[in-house]
């Protein structure tokens, strides 16, 4: 059975930091961190979701690599991490149940990232509805693709690890394209 434990999208500081190297060209959006990455203090911390799988498919970045290192090959690779909310309340680390959400500043980290070329978006459910809903002047700008892509979550099991990577891998062409 589950528990019915209640789940802030942020403990204390409003999340996690956005990783942002030199001369980023793709920002990759989540909704929020779910608990265990807060726990760990690391984005993407559950080991079953894919994300890290999916950086080693499509960029390189060896998922078994430490924490550190994981973020030094995003950087490398040109490829920013932040989540599109700051703060919410919701049931475990559901997308789905998020209430009261309040925005990052994805505008401002665009303004002083003028290299960012793409945004990705890490599930349609969760940073996408989000991203819509709370910054529609950020999904207009005509300088920015968006890639609306599946959630790299354990709860997307719709599609397989592979699936995901084709999707994923279009974020790459950002990259390339500066």
């Amino acid at each position: 059975m589950r528990s019915k434990q209640s789940a802030s999208c942020a403990e204390g500081t409003g999340g996690l930091p956005p990783v942002i190297g030199d001369c980023p060209a793709v920002l990759i959006l989540g909704s929020s961190p779910s608990v265990i990455s807060l726990q760990k203090g690391e984005y993407y911390g559950n080991p079953r979701n894919h994300f890290w799988q999916l950086m080693e498919r499509i960029a390189g970045v060896p998922a078994d690599g430490s924490y550190t290192e994981r973020i030094a090959g995003l950087k490398e690779r040109r490829i920013a991490l932040w989540d599109v909310l700051a703060t919410c309340e919701r049931h475990a680390s559901c997308d789905q149940s998020i209430r009261n959400p309040r925005a990052n500043n994805i505008a401002d980290v665009l303004d002083n990232n003028p290299s960012i070329a793409c945004i990705a978006l890490n599930g349609k459910v969760g940073a996408t509805r989000w991203m819509r809903r709370l910054m529609p002047d950020v999904m207009e700008r005509a300088d920015i693709r968006i890639f609306f892509l599946p959630s790299s979550s354990p709860a997307n099991a719709r599609l397989s690890l592979e699936e995901k990577a084709v999707e994923w891998a279009r974020i790459m062409d950002c990259i390339k394209e500066k």
